[in-house]
């Protein structure tokens, strides 16, 4: 793909004041121009929020339907063995927006400030969003951020973003009915939502904020991040939602919180008697959302320059009452979130660009979070900032042949006394308790045979066990943030 140089334009008609009238015009038509160019498609990138492998009609889920999304594979193209950034929120968004897996981004785990929101990433940080701005796209961020606190040098504007509005902390985001949400960077207060009431459902709010953004941009060149806290504990959803699934998933999950006093939403998730019926209202949610995502593409003829990429940010959670397994969430992959096994971070993902991407199709292509800052940069022709841990995925996506594939794939978790994983091909290396036991043995799995992670293999592959050790300690550098760093005893 040809791109025009706009820098260049913009240069020589500065310079050449005596065709300035002629400039302005030509400079115009070629806004408009850029603004319909299928080589500067608007992105849109939906994420959910702990959703598992298998929640989605499309990946095989039965208790409930989500045609929305399923209708997103069906004009585009899902990946069969795609992974998150990691198996918990603030990292997998890292990895998501620097193109650096959790061996080389600074933000490694969840790390709270108070009174609101998380560690912040280096100010200095280049992000896709950056990159994005800089070739003249309009970029929103909805939803949750949870990459650094307000005022801090990585909150949504110091990161690129042109507009945000949601929630900052990843800890208020489990509060369905909160107190306020951010608007740009002021506070915007829900009266509604005060003392216990529930009169403002955040989520919809920031749904018409999405919409907006999309028809407010509609003419130009624009970068949607749409972070949505669905269905991530508190297990809440509208109650004409849960009529629909209430009494269809017995016998119920029930789960006690707090429902009242000091810590009444300050994190801690409110009670749901029957978190089944919540969990699916919350999935239908989710994929009305995304169906009214696509429908005003089609509205505003957008469709076939707008590239839609739905993904989650790690596997499917078990909190505030939600049983993962009774729905089958991970998809008959071993784990949950916080895992490094599959279940934790293997994830859907589903990308859309009608007349662009081929339809219906599905590719065993390896790929992960890291991987969308890079293509981003291929399809836009922009440099990037210097290395990075991601491939562009664009040859995949256009149907062409010469895709680049990764040696290895690499995750790392600080919590729960420190966990490493490794892919290389089909071998799949995993390691926990590492920071207590730096030389705990490596089990070993080779995913094209066992892709459930059942069986540990290492006794019976020590060359390839030695080969993932190896390649291990390669694989990371210390991270700027002290606190997500493994102690020196296993560096």
């Amino acid at each position: 793909m040809q791109a025009l140089c706009w820098e260049k334009v913009h240069m020589h008609l500065k310079h050449t004041a005596r065709f300035c009238v002629l400039g302005s015009l030509l400079l115009a038509l070629a806004f408009s121009a850029h603004a319909s160019s299928p080589q500067t498609p608007n992105i849109i990138f939906i994420l959910a929020d702990d959703l598992g492998y298998g929640d989605l009609g499309c990946q095989g889920q039965t208790h409930f339907e989500t045609p929305n999304i399923d209708r997103l594979a069906k004009q585009g193209m899902r990946f069969a063995q795609h992974y998150s950034g990691s198996t918990v929120c603030a990292p997998s968004r890292c990895v998501l927006l620097t193109g650096m897996h959790t061996g080389h981004a600074a933000v490694r785990g969840n790390a709270e400030l108070q009174p609101e929101g998380q560690v912040p990433m280096p100010a200095d940080t280049f992000t896709v969003s950056k990159m994005l701005q800089q070739t003249g796209y309009v970029t929103g961020c909805f939803g949750k951020w949870g990459l650094g606190a307000p005022g801090t040098k990585s909150d949504p504007f110091y990161a690129g973003f042109d507009r945000f509005y949601g929630y900052n902390c990843q800890r208020q985001a489990h509060h369905y009915y909160p107190y306020f949400l951010w608007d740009d960077n002021q506070r915007e207060i829900l009266w509604n939502n005060f003392g216990m009431a529930r009169g403002d459902y955040a989520p919809d709010l920031i749904h018409e904020k999405t919409i907006e953004f999309i028809r407010t941009n509609k003419a130009r060149p624009f970068f949607c991040y749409y972070a949505l806290v669905q269905p991530h504990a508190e297990m809440v959803a509208p109650e004409k939602y849960m009529e629909k699934y209430r009494g269809k998933f017995l016998p119920e999950s029930s789960y006690k919180g707090c429902d009242s006093g000091p810590k009444f939403r300050k994190g801690d998730y409110a009670s749901q008697p029957e978190s089944h019926a919540a969990f699916a209202a919350m999935v239908e949610i989710l994929d009305n959302y995304v169906g009214d995502v696509l429908e005003t593409l089609d509205e505003l003829n957008l469709t076939e320059n707008t590239i839609v990429l739905f993904a989650s940010d790690n596997g499917p959670h078990f909190e505030g009452g939600h049983d993962p397994d009774y729905f089958g969430s991970a998809g008959g992959l071993r784990g949950h979130k916080r895992d490094l096994y599959e279940g934790g971070i293997r994830v859907p993902f589903i990308v859309s660009w009608p007349g662009t991407i081929a339809a219906g199709t599905t590719t065993d292509h390896l790929s992960a979070f890291w991987d969308f800052l890079p293509t981003i940069a291929d399809l836009t022709e922009q440099p990037l900032p210097g290395k990075t841990d991601g491939i562009s995925m664009l040859p995949t996506l256009l149907g062409q042949s010469g895709q680049q594939e990764h040696e290895t794939l690499y995750w790392e978790f600080p919590g729960l006394d420190g966990r490493i994983a490794i892919r290389k091909g089909n071998w799949k290396g995993v390691r926990y308790g590492v920071i207590n036991n730096p030389g705990s043995p490596l089990e070993l799995y080779n995913l094209n045979s066992d892709p459930g992670e059942k069986t540990n293999v290492a006794g019976q592959y020590p060359e390839v066990v030695a080969e993932l050790d190896r390649l291990l300690k390669n694989s990371r550098t210390e991270s700027p943030v002290a606190n997500f760093n493994f102690p020196p005893k296993i560096k």
